[in-house]
């Protein structure tokens, strides 16, 4: 078996149901599998993959064992040469495990590869290329100061800025959402470290990769949507969570920085200072867009909505797309999903989105990178 991709799941039912679905597109044409690994949600998630999909290996943890543990039980459990550990809430265009896999064929010294990703109203995720967070570069991180000197290089060495979205090349460091490696490898570092706090699970296997000799990539020639991005609130305990992760880092692969805790504290008090004077943009969409030839849908969703609705079967020039506070509705049973991508990445943050999944009684979307995301049943 060529692929086996692990998701670990909890309590996000319906964006479970949505990458699935998308995951399973992507997988059509390669001998894989997609092994489901639920940490004891209570949304009903598992009777939906049991329900939609029955050919889909689902583990049921009988408690909530974390990312590193999750990951590490499917990993355990998978028969593929390659593994992909995927975030339910992502969704994947047509095409892009064949890309993968003939990338990592041909690099014989390849670690962890990643995409692009971008978020729910098609911007990129920078976090999708990342470096190695020495305490400065940490700090620079924290307290926001790669953005607000964007050409000044000692502030923009957490996000590997050197290398374009849409090159292929090499990165420290992935993102958790989507690392795809050879199985061997995997096992070869010990998986992810059960040991880990929230934020260094992905950066610590990085990390181990590299210092083992191999190269890790950033494949930015693939998107996936990542609806949550950087979406945990950025509050105290966000701080304090990140600070945590950075310490089990440097302690784990450098000991000691005397200067971490200094640079942390000031860092988090920048951060917090600035977020407390920017007041976040609430996108509230004013008419909706469908993408279908379903007339039974655009009834049922207009009568959820309350607002205009008007459908097309194809609709990227109509006028519609080009006005303020449109959101656009896609349905899968008439558009693939790496069109769907294209779609957003052209009219990124212009628009707003949601998708049906083909066949779905619900649409589903976030409407920036800070959202949780939203489901709408009709």
């Amino acid at each position: 078996m060529r692929l086996s991709v692990v998701i670990l799941n909890y309590n996000v039912r319906n964006f479970l149901h949505l990458c699935l679905q998308s995951v399973q597109h992507a997988l059509r044409h390669i001998d894989a599998e997609i092994i489901v690994v639920d940490n004891n949600s209570h949304d009903d998630s598992c009777a939906m993959v049991r329900q939609y999909f029955p050919d889909v290996t689902l583990i049921e943890n009988k408690e909530n064992t974390g990312f590193p543990k999750g990951n590490n039980i499917g990993v355990a459990a998978a028969k593929g040469e390659y593994v992909c550990i995927l975030n339910p809430d992502t969704v994947l265009a047509d095409g892009t495990f064949e890309k993968l896999l003939l990338f990592a064929d041909s690099m014989p010294d390849a670690g962890v590869t990643g995409i692009k990703l971008v978020d729910g109203r098609g911007s990129f995720l920078p976090e999708s290329k990342r470096g190695v967070p020495t305490p400065w570069v940490a700090f620079t991180k924290i307290a926001g100061l790669y953005r607000f000197f964007p050409g000044v290089k000692s502030f923009n060495k957490y996000y590997n800025v050197e290398l374009p979205q849409d090159a292929i090349g090499n990165t420290d460091v992935l993102v958790g959402a989507f690392m795809f490696l050879k199985r061997s490898l995997y096992l070869e570092v010990g998986g992810f470290d059960e040991d880990c706090f929230m934020y260094s699970d992905d950066l610590d296997l990085s990390y181990i990769v590299t210092k083992k000799g191999y190269r890790n990539f950033y494949y930015g020639q693939a998107t996936a949507i990542h609806f949550k991005g950087e979406s945990t609130v950025k509050d105290g305990t966000y701080m304090r969570r990140f600070r945590e992760a950075m310490q089990f880092f440097y302690k784990k692969h450098f000991k000691a920085y005397p200067v971490f805790d200094l640079f942390m504290r000031c860092g988090a008090f920048a951060f917090m200072m600035v977020k407390k004077n920017r007041k976040g943009s609430v996108v509230i969409p004013q008419r909706y867009v469908l993408i279908s030839n379903n007339a039974t849908v655009e009834q049922q969703l207009a009568l959820v909505l309350e607002k205009p609705l008007h459908r097309v079967t194809a609709g990227t020039d109509d006028l519609f797309l080009h006005q303020k506070g449109t959101e656009v509705i896609f349905d899968a049973d008439i558009i693939s999903y790496g069109d769907m991508i294209t779609f957003m990445e052209k009219y990124a943050n212009r628009l707003t989105y949601k998708i049906r999944p083909s066949g779905a009684r619900f649409i589903i979307g976030s409407n920036s990178s800070d959202d949780r995301g939203t489901v709408i049943n009709f």
